[in-house]
C-alpha cells in the first residue's frame, strides 16, 4: 500500500461517520484548547505582573517594619512600628549603592475641594519618590527639600483626583483640604494605571513626609522606606548592607531576629508570580487529564471501528494485504483524527484566550512552537491510543474475519 494514500483513505473512512468522528475529536478539542488557554493566560498574567512590578520603579529595594518572624511568631513585614525617618536618611547617606530613599507614611481620608469631596490615599514622601518610582509629572513641579524642612502645605495629585474633584480642569495653584489642613496643589502626576494589588495608582495625593507626619497622619514611624539602588547588579549587595545598617541602628544582638524586612524588586516579582505559576501548572494539569480522557475515547472508537470492519479487514488480508498494511491504515486513521482535533483545539484555544484576555484586560501570549506542540501532542495521542486497535486489526485471522456477520 502506498503510504501517501493512507491519509486520504483515513479521511474517507472518517467522513462516513461524521457525527461519531466529531464527538470523538471533541474530547481532544476541549483538552488542547484548555491547555492553550491556561498556558496563554498564565504567560499573559505573568507578563502583566512583571510590568506592574517594573512600575514600582527602577532598581527598587523596599524596607518594611516588622519581620517574618518575631519572638517565634510569624507576623509578616509591615506589622510593627520599627522604622524611622532617620533610618531612611542613614540608608541614603551611608550606603554607597543607594542613590535615593523615601520614608513613606500613608493615610486613607477625604480630600475636599469646594463642594466636592473624594476618599483617597494620602502619601507622605520625600522629593526623591518620583525618581524612585519613575513617575513623571504631567504638569507643575514636585515639592523640594526646602518644603520638607518648612513642613510646607503643598502636594501633587494623581489623575483620579483631577477627574473627581476638579472635573478635568487644571488644579495647579488650587487649594484642597485634607482633615481640615489646606494643601496647595503644585503638581499633577502622569497616569500610572493599576498597581500590583489591583488598586488604582492614580487615586493619590502625595505630600512632603514632614507635613504628612505632623499635620495629617499623626504617626511617628515610617510604614515603608522606598530605596533606589544605582544598578540592578548591586541590589543584593545593597540589600545586605541595608540589613546590617538597620540591625546596628536598632541595636539587635546576634541572636535577635530582624525587626524589619528588606525586599528587592526581584523578590517582590518572584512572590507575586509564584501564585499565578502554581495555578497555571494546576489548571494545565487538569486540562491534560482531559487529553488523556479524549485519548481513551479514541481508543474505544477505533476498537468499535475494527469490530465493524472485520469482514473488510479479512477480505484485504485474504487478497494479499500484509498485517503491517492493515496496522498502518488504522494507526494513520487514529493519527488523522487526533491531528484534526489538535488543529480544532488550537483554533478554539486561541479564540477563547483572546476573548478572556480582552475581557480581563490581560495580554495573551501565543507562540508558533506552542501551536506545533499542540498538534504534535495530538498526533502522539493518536499513535499511543490507536496502537492497540491497529495491532488487533492486523492480527485478525482472515478466515475468521470473513466468517464474521
Amino acid at each position: 500500500m502506498k503510504w501517501m494514500a493512507l491519509p486520504v483513505i483515513a479521511l474517507r473512512d472518517l467522513r462516513r461517520h461524521r457525527l461519531r468522528t466529531f464527538l470523538t475529536a471533541l474530547g481532544l478539542i476541549i483538552g488542547i484548547s484548555a491547555v492553550i488557554v491556561m498556558v496563554g493566560l498564565g504567560q499573559g498574567a505573568r507578563a502583566e505582573v512583571e510590568e506592574q512590578v517594573n512600575r514600582l520603579g527602577q532598581n527598587v529595594v523596599l524596607v518594611f517594619p516588622g519581620s517574618r518572624a518575631l519572638g517565634g511568631v510569624s507576623i509578616g513585614g509591615g506589622s510593627a512600628n520599627t522604622l524611622t525617618v532617620e533610618d531612611a536618611m542613614a540608608i541614603r547617606d551611608e550606603i554607597p549603592e543607594v542613590v535615593a530613599a523615601s520614608p513613606e507614611v500613608r493615610s486613607q481620608t477625604q480630600v475636599i475641594y469646594g463642594r466636592r469631596n473624594w476618599h483617597t490615599r494620602v502619601y507622605g514622601q520625600s522629593p526623591d519618590y518620583l525618581q524612585i518610582r519613575r513617575w513623571p509629572l504631567e504638569s507643575g513641579h514636585m515639592f523640594t527639600e526646602e518644603d520638607l524642612a518648612n513642613v510646607a502645605l503643598v502636594g501633587v495629585v494623581g489623575q483620579t483626583i483631577v477627574e473627581e474633584l476638579f472635573e478635568g480642569a487644571d488644579p495647579i495653584g488650587e487649594t484642597v483640604r485634607i482633615r481640615g489642613v489646606p494643601i496647595t496643589v503644585i503638581g499633577v502626576l502622569s497616569r500610572k494605571g493599576m498597581s500590583l494589588m489591583g488598586s488604582v495608582q492614580d487615586d493619590i495625593v502625595i505630600l512632603p513626609y514632614t507635613t504628612a507626619f505632623r499635620r495629617i497622619s499623626g504617626r511617628s514611624h515610617a510604614m515603608v522606606i522606598n530605596v533606589q539602588v544605582y544598578d540592578q547588579h548591586a541590589m543584593t549587595e545593597a540589600q545586605a548592607k541595608i540589613t546590617d545598617l538597620l540591625r546596628e541602628r536598632h541595636r539587635l544582638g546576634p541572636a535577635q531576629e530582624n525587626d524589619f524586612t528588606v525586599q528587592t524588586q526581584q523578590e517582590v516579582l518572584q512572590a507575586a508570580t509564584e501564585t499565578s505559576r502554581v495555578m497555571t501548572i494546576l489548571l494545565a494539569s487538569i486540562a491534560a487529564i482531559s487529553l488523556f480522557v479524549g485519548g481513551i475515547g479514541i481508543m474505544n472508537v477505533m476498537l468499535v471501528s475494527v469490530s465493524e470492519r472485520t469482514r473488510e479487514i479479512g477480505l484485504r488480508l485474504s487478497v494479499g494485504a500484509r498485517g503491517r498494511d492493515v496496522m498502518a491504515q488504522f494507526l494513520v486513521e487514529s493519527v488523522v483524527l487526533c491531528v484534526l482535533g489538535g488543529i480544532g483545539g488550537s483554533l478554539v484555544g486561541i479564540v477563547t484566550t483572546e476573548l478572556i484576555a480582552h475581557s480581563a484586560g490581560w495580554p495573551a501570549y501565543f507562540s508558533r512552537e506552542a501551536m506545533l506542540a499542540a498538534v504534535s501532542v495530538s498526533a502522539s495521542v493518536g499513535i499511543f491510543f490507536g496502537f492497540y486497535p491497529a495491532w488487533k486489526a492486523a492480527n485478525l485471522d482472515p478466515i475468521d474475519a470473513l466468517r464474521r456477520e
